[in-house]
């Protein structure tokens, strides 16, 4: 018994810490055991690699897939990733609210792709998952990923809810809107990319960097590189060379090979012109790129703020700078303009109890209409549910006792029950609550809308099922590329050869393993 615990132990360190299976036979780490416990006999790496982690993987697999047997509804986040050694992979993360509305996020698969990626692969792939996990296609209610031609067809082709991811968006906002000022633009950003190289390859550059910082009384940051992939990082790299800039001319100022590296005046004001259109959205994708707490009701508020304020045009504002938030703002309405996303945003947003006040009337009661129709329809087949229970719960004539007297309790109690099976008074409940619930006082924007909903669903047991639905949706794909993360640490150069499988269950068990 001592021997399997101290093997788990070890087994869930390997998995959670994504260590190579060879670690039980580097000699520090046994000898580090033998000093914890002289008697314990470590196991090889043969048993770990293939008994002790397929064990684990199983056990912690069964645990989840009870937990997807009680939920009401979920959501979830794809996206498509390729490791070292080019071997590609199809992610897919749950997302779903316990019973004490706590948001819950579990990578389900890393599953191995090798078939050409296309709507067809993509959408039979998703629905194996599925089906792989027990999972009923009813209860999803929408899946999240980025705008790749492939798995949006694919998506479609399912005919299941999609939400394009917002980070995403934003991403292709800042970048189609720098390439159409690519003339005015061009120049600056590259000046920018070869500063930060000049100084990252050079350990004297840096020296006198720190030196100038000092001399000048200015942060002694380290200069940014941009990574084509994350619009953020270009923002980041722009602010930071702008902030230096006294620093970097004093550095430069005596470099005759490097001088011509020194921004002029004019590249000055062009990248202080793109700083102030995106530094002002920097932070709207880490915000919404949360798994613990509620990020769909907040898209259309905050699409609203980038709209109406951010990026609405500014009197101080530039030429080069008004273009750009202009641009940006055209992308994103594209991006968000068809009706089917349109209608799942407002739904989402109106139970959101931050957000109840934030549409017009007219809005309101179109998505309050909405709300009703779903309503009903959740409640419909909820009562075909539960008449089935209650046909299979009719004892046999074998064992039914025998008849008992009627009483007058019983036949009014029959009589009292019936207006309960028809659609009438339930629609009335369902508006009642609505009505009520709009009427409510919004909660501050730093309150947590779960809390509040764990608090009041008794007040509105009908409303409640739907933002079960609709709280568990995410804004971005974030967690899917998260979980590349851990894979790509898994699958290094020296670890390439590890089989699809087993990237699967060490992918699976450090992201689901409970850190303790």
């Amino acid at each position: 018994m001592k021997w399997r615990t101290l093997t788990d132990s070890v087994t869930r360190y390997i998995a959670k810490e994504m260590q190579p299976f060879n670690t039980v036979e580097k000699p520090a780490f046994k000898e580090m055991l033998y000093n914890f416990d002289k008697q314990y006999e470590l196991p090889g790496k043969t048993y770990i690699s293939k008994t002790a982690i397929p064990n684990l993987y199983r056990e912690v697999k069964d645990e989840i897939l009870k937990d997807l047997k009680e939920i009401d509804f979920y959501s979830a986040t794809t996206d498509m990733w390729s490791s070292v050694n080019m071997t590609p992979y199809m992610s897919l993360t749950v997302h779903y609210l316990t019973t004490d509305w706590t948001l819950v996020s579990k990578c389900l698969e890393t599953r191995y792709t090798p078939e050409n990626h296309t709507a067809d692969t993509l959408s039979e792939t998703l629905k194996c998952i599925l089906s792989d996990w027990e999972l009923d296609e009813k209860k999803k209610s929408c899946i999240t990923t980025d705008n790749g031609a492939n798995i949006v067809a694919a998506v479609g082709k399912l005919g299941w809810p999609w939400l394009n991811c917002f980070g995403h968006n934003l991403h292709l906002a800042v970048t189609n809107a720098i390439a159409s000022e690519k003339d005015r633009t061009a120049r600056a950003l590259g000046l920018c990319r070869n500063l930060v190289n000049t100084f990252s390859m050079s350990w004297i550059k840096r020296r006198d960097l720190k030196k100038a910082q000092m001399e000048a009384d200015i942060p002694q940051h380290n200069l940014v590189l941009d990574v084509s992939t994350r619009w953020g990082t270009k923002q980041k790299m722009i602010d930071r060379v702008l902030e230096q800039i006294p620093a970097i001319r004093r550095v430069l100022i005596d470099d005759r090979k490097h001088g011509h590296l020194n921004p002029t005046w004019q590249d000055v004001s062009v990248l202080e012109s793109i700083n102030a259109a995106l530094k002002p959205v920097a932070d709207f994708t880490d915000v919404l790129s949360g798994e613990k707490y509620v990020t769909v009701s907040s898209v259309k508020p905050v699409l609203d703020l980038l709209k109406d304020e951010l990026l609405s045009p500014d009197s101080n504002d530039t030429t080069l700078t008004s273009n750009i938030k202009k641009k940006m703002c055209a992308v994103l309405d594209e991006k968000y303009s068809p009706a089917p996303l349109q209608e799942l945003l407002r739904k989402a947003t109106l139970l959101d109890p931050r957000y109840r006040a934030h549409f017009e009337a007219a809005i309101i009661d179109d998505t309050k209409g909405q709300l009703l129709k779903e309503i009903m329809e959740m409640t419909e087949e909820g009562h075909n549910v539960e008449q089935a229970a209650a046909d299979d719960d009719v004892p046999t004539t074998s064992s039914a006792p025998p008849p008992k007297k009627k009483r007058l309790c019983d036949l009014l109690q029959k009589r009292k029950a019936l207006p309960s099976t028809h659609g009438l008074p339930k629609r009335e409940q369902a508006d009642a609550e609505l009505s009520r619930y709009l009427q409510e006082e919004a909660l501050d924007n730093s309150a947590d809308p779960l809390m509040w909903w764990r608090d009041n669903e008794s007040r509105f047991p009908l409303i409640s099922k739907l933002a079960r639905k609709y709280m568990c949706i995410c804004a971005t794909s974030t967690a899917s590329e998260r979980m590349f993360s851990t894979a790509g640490n898994i699958v290094t150069p020296v670890r390439c050869c590890l089989k699809p499988e087993k990237v699967n269950m060490l992918v699976f068990l450090s992201r689901n393993l409970p850190s303790h």
